[in-house]
């Protein structure tokens, strides 16, 4: 790989123009997506209590807002552009940065990107009246998925403007659908039914490991909370802007993400919702018969066009910031003259989110990609203690609770690792992708780890 070039004085650069409520609209929008609807059967079906299911939910959430907080601070101290890759490299240094961008090539943004259009297309087939699980509507999910990654790529790809239009306008609709639900199921399904939230914990329904795997399922749903710092370059006052919109935009998805699971369970019992596919629009069907089923299967819709636009607005400016690091091609680092977007890096995100949506399902893609990401939010979050022995360090807002905040969140993700590597059904897949996160070390070291190497070399003498 080339090594560090000056960019000439009148390139292009990314510009500033997110604003507070775009910037809240963007972590929200990247956060719901398909989780809180299909999620719960899984969840259920391993928790099947009412109790374990709010807790695990709730611990999902406190996992999300221990890192959004700790995340609030850094972005402040670091309105750069790639985020969680620049926590990193403050933090660790330029290999483990360099390993987060490798994983996000590889396994991790792919993935995601696969996981959420699967979704979409699946549901634009309810919509239109097929059945996306036979033949031949289930190889047409894979065609529809991939035109939806490219219609979103070309938003973001045209301006920055264009994206955070659809993303602030797909937000309002999916948190005022899901909104819309809650409301509904609670107003009208308690007063039918009387809710089913007892027994509280059925003899089986709480086990350890059962536990940990749920969480994964939860922790995919919560997602997206670590996404806006991504695109931290582009935010208006960002040491003023971004913690607020962290913050947030969190704590607003942790609230709607409870009340949904209450919503449920005031409409069905657990062994329902464990059997439930897309529990929201089993609920709606109780409540208003068929109009409430087409009325989720569009908020499901809205929902994950969002967050894979979302998506291809944040994650390429992992890589623009890896390449203007010197860790990755040049060529990845240029900005449109017109459009002012990382065009080259929105262009690799969108073909690689194609090839994989076109060979794996769901169920691959969205394991892959939680299993991939967890550690390096781990990185990013430990490097608050790293960076804040530095004399000019100086951030915004500080992290309520320190150092317990950051250090719970660290706890939460050894454990599910940990788990995820005990647990017989999900060890070896777990290490599979360990694997090809630590194959980036030997890659680092045969390409931009030389050029490294030689300049410290070089510095020395």
């Amino acid at each position: 790989m080339p090594p560090i070039s000056p960019s000439p004085v009148n390139a292009p650069s990314l510009q500033r123009r997110l604003g507070l409520w775009s910037a809240v609209a963007v972590l929200i929008g990247s956060t719901i997506g398909s989780g809180i609807f299909r999620s719960p059967a899984g969840v259920t079906d391993k928790l099947p209590g009412p109790l374990p299911l709010m807790a695990v939910w709730v611990a999902g959430g406190l996992f999300a807002l221990c890192g959004a907080l700790t995340l609030a601070e850094l972005t402040g101290a670091f309105p750069e552009t790639g985020g969680v890759y620049v926590f990193i490299r403050e933090g660790w240094g330029r290999l483990p940065a360099f390993l987060f961008g490798w994983s996000e090539l590889v396994l991790i943004r792919a993935a995601s990107l696969g996981a959420i259009s699967t979704t979409f297309a699946e549901y634009l087939l309810r919509v239109l009246g097929h059945d996306p699980s036979v033949a031949p509507y289930s190889d047409y999910v894979h065609y529809v998925a991939a035109v939806a990654i490219g219609l979103t790529a070309t938003f973001n790809y045209v301006g920055l403007r264009w994206g955070s239009l659809v993303q602030n306008l797909t937000t309002l609709a999916k948190y005022g659908g899901l909104l819309f639900i809650v409301v509904l199921a609670i107003a009208l399904g308690i007063p039918r039914t009387g809710g089913h939230f007892s027994p509280a914990v059925p003899e089986g329904s709480f086990h350890v490991a059962a536990f940990g795997l749920a969480l994964v399922s939860v922790l995919w749903a919560f997602d997206g909370w670590a996404d806006l710092s991504f695109v931290a370059g582009e935010v208006k006052d960002p040491r003023n802007t971004l913690p607020k919109a962290i913050v947030i935009g969190t704590c607003a998805v942790i609230a709607i993400y409870l009340l949904a699971n209450v919503a449920y369970l005031a409409v069905m019992p657990v062994d329902q919702i464990r059997h439930s596919k897309l529990v929201a629009a089993d609920v709606a069907q109780i409540l208003i018969g068929p109009p409430g089923v087409v009325f989720v299967a569009a908020t499901v819709m809205l929902s994950t066009f969002g967050t894979l636009n979302g998506t291809l607005l944040t994650s390429p400016r992992v890589f623009f910031a890896m390449a203007d690091d010197g860790l990755f091609f040049r060529k990845v680092a240029s900005v449109h003259p017109k459009y002012n977007t990382p065009y080259v890096s929105i262009l690799l995100v969108t073909v690689l989110g194609i090839l994989f949506v076109l060979l794996r399902t769901f169920e691959q893609l969205a394991d892959t990609f939680v299993t991939a990401i967890v550690p390096f939010y781990a990185l990013a979050v430990a490097a608050i203690f790293v960076v804040r022995k530095r004399q000019d360090y100086n951030p915004p807002f500080r992290t309520p609770l320190y150092p317990v905040v950051p250090v719970m969140f660290i706890i939460a993700t050894c454990f599910l690792l940990g788990n995820a590597i005990i647990d017989p059904g999900s060890r070896w897949p777990t290490l599979a992708v360990m694997g090809v996160i630590l194959l980036g070390i030997p890659v680092y070291y045969a390409t931009v780890g030389r050029g490294v190497a030689r300049a410290r070399v070089s510095r020395d003498r």
